[in-house]
């Protein structure tokens, strides 16, 4: 059988309800303990990396995360299961696929309701986490196996805030779908990102946000108080309103980079729009096109960036390689 280690980090699926709300009270192994079906799977030990809900979590436990994969790796299993919040998950997941390089696939999972519910879902989202980490045909890369869906780490979003079909991928479709019968491939899994030569991120990145009437005085307070890097959640396919448009230029003449994503739950950034905050104007500006990143996962890229290359035409290039879709027959 499949050797398979799962590794906790808290999240709904480890959470009960309690006074102050649900918060995690279960780790790895109580979690493993309550899904007996995994004993048909695979053999199944396990990793307690930290025990947060996932809005908590800092970049040093995710990056203590990193650390546990890479241990699991060279103790020679054949797949990874992350257990995980699903509020930051698809960040996290992002981030793992972007850094770390090893030969088993590394799956997250997690529940859209706490550990007590009467209907609670992690369980069978668990023994679907491992089936797809035990499964021969996924032999690298970072999914997210949730709701009888495997997404690819590039591309999964939460789309929805508590439905247990927490998640999609937009632009590209899930990798493979949990059946009955088996897992069953929709594309080649693998990583779908470029990795980048580094594990931790020291960077500091803005998120700024655009919309109706929305000034620049955010980014320009950023920009003062020494930020790394900053990427705009714009609006359509890229464009900001005016006063965001002038920060940005100056922003850039002060050698600050700057990524341009969009906040639509669908498509691309690219230069069409003339005039103050204009997706051509702000290309123009200097800007880096963040393509189909949404704006959260271009902030986790931008900071690894910029703590890999110190070139910046390097961190441009970095948004610039970006692998896209492989199907299968």
């Amino acid at each position: 059988m499949a050797h398979v280690r799962v590794l906790s980090t808290g999240g709904t699926i480890a959470s009960t309800d309690g006074p102050d709300g649900a918060t995690p009270s279960k780790d790895g192994a109580n979690l493993v303990a309550a899904v007996p079906e995994l004993e048909e799977v695979a053999t199944v030990d396990v990793d307690s990396v930290c025990d947060e809900l996932s809005f908590h979590l800092s970049v040093c436990q995710v990056t203590s995360l990193v650390r546990a994969v890479e241990r699991a790796a060279s103790d020679g299993v054949d797949g990874i299961v992350v257990t995980h919040g699903t509020d930051t998950m698809e960040e996290s997941a992002y981030y793992l696929d972007l850094v770390v390089d090893t030969p088993v696939p590394i799956v997250f999972t997690g529940a859209q309701r706490p550990a007590d519910h009467p209907s609670a879902d992690g369980p069978e989202n668990l023994l679907q986490a491992v089936r797809v980490a035990a499964d021969e045909r996924f032999t690298d890369g970072t999914y997210v196996a949730f709701g009888d869906l495997v997404h690819a780490a590039r591309w999964v979003t939460k789309a929805r805030a508590g439905r247990p079909d927490g998640y999609a991928s937009p632009d590209a479709g899930p990798v493979a779908e949990v059946t009955a019968d088996g897992v069953a491939l929709r594309r080649e899994p693998r990583s779908e990102s470029v990795s980048l030569p580094v594990t931790e991120t020291t960077a500091r990145v803005e998120l700024i946000p655009s919309g109706l009437a929305v000034d620049g005085r955010q980014l320009e307070r950023a920009v003062a108080d020494g930020v790394d890097g900053l990427v705009l959640a714009a609006s359509g396919i890229g464009n900001t309103t005016p006063e965001i448009g002038d920060a940005v230029a100056d922003a850039v003449d002060a050698g600050v980079p700057v990524v341009v994503a969009t906040r639509c739950f669908d498509g691309a950034v690219a230069a069409r729009y003339g005039g103050p905050g204009g997706s051509r104007t702000l290309r123009e500006h200097g800007t880096i096109p963040a393509g189909d990143l949404p704006p959260w996962k271009a902030r986790i890229k931008l900071g690894l960036a910029l703590s890999a290359f110190d070139d910046r035409e390097r961190v441009r290039s970095a948004f610039e390689r970006q692998r896209g879709v492989v199907t299968i027959d």
